[in-house]
């Protein structure tokens, strides 16, 4: 599959006169708990000609294939693919977004071109907001645990819904960094061995082997720790106050140095 998403990823490049900067797994699969028919969830950066960039127009920012754009290559049934214009994306930056910055230690990186994202890597924990990212990690997690975990039975996938974004919420709490993709690093560092952290891991190996959409009896061990946690976070997240300095204009010279290394030498009508 590797092979056939670099493949896709040059089209993309050819279709939309594009170059991408960086293209990594996002979802179950970089979490470290795909089950045997999980979609690749790929996610990239990328950057116009510096023509795109000098109109009066606001431009659509986003390409998403296959669900509203295509390319002229077919592509895996199992691969949906998002991208972010790099000024979108250093926008989002700006504001300590949680998805790109879990992007950014994706440890399934499928493609990586220049300089731009390792700049990137350097900013991130002095752009990271504990509190935006904590909000995030702690409305996903109220929002899954009021959708998903209420009735006599659930889905064993369901509890990962939760779990995860409560553990990350969680890091942040312990470490005031953001914190690492991989959901086993999360519960090794953050659980203390016992019968929680064996419930856990038992669903993790159904999960896995493709048992996810089983509905069972819910877990009472797992259904409690979670919703004392959730008070808990509620509770820590409005406790804080931290300011982060604005780093635009950091920011504005990494975008017009991506620019310059992607392009330079390539002539533009201006």
């Amino acid at each position: 599959m590797k092979e056939h998403i670099t493949e896709v990823i040059k089209q993309i490049e050819l279709d939309n006169d594009i170059k991408i900067l960086f293209a990594c797994e996002s979802g179950s699969r970089a979490w470290g708990f795909p089950s045997k028919d999980s979609d690749y969830d790929v996610r990239f950066i990328y950057i116009h000609k510096p023509n795109w960039y000098l109109s009066i127009d606001q431009k659509r920012d986003v390409i998403e294939i296959p669900a509203r754009d295509s390319i002229s290559i077919p592509i895996d049934p199992l691969l949906d693919m998002s991208g972010w214009e790099l000024t979108k994306a250093l926008r989002l930056f700006r504001k300590s977004n949680p998805p790109l910055l879990e992007w950014l230690k994706s440890s399934i990186v499928y493609y990586q071109s220049y300089s731009t994202i390792d700049q990137m890597r350097e900013l991130d924990q002095r752009v990271f907001s504990p509190i935006s990212c904590l909000y995030h990690y702690l409305n996903m997690a109220k929002g899954s645990f009021r959708d998903y975990l209420q009735g006599e039975e659930v889905r064993i996938k369901k509890y990962f819904y939760v779990l995860r974004p409560v553990l990350a919420a969680k890091w942040i709490e312990k470490y005031q960094s953001i914190p690492p993709m991989e959901f086993q690093e999360l519960v090794e560092d953050l659980l203390p061995a016992g019968e929680l952290k064996d419930s856990i891991a038992t669903l993790l190996k159904r999960k896995k082997a493709g048992e996810e959409l089983n509905l069972e009896p819910r877990l009472d061990i797992i259904h409690e720790y979670l919703h004392k946690e959730i008070e808990h976070l509620e509770a820590y997240v409005k406790s804080i106050n931290i300011h982060i300095p604005d780093p635009t204009a950091e920011l504005d010279m990494l975008f017009r140095n991506a620019l310059n290394e992607v392009w330079c030498g390539e002539s533009h009508d201006f």
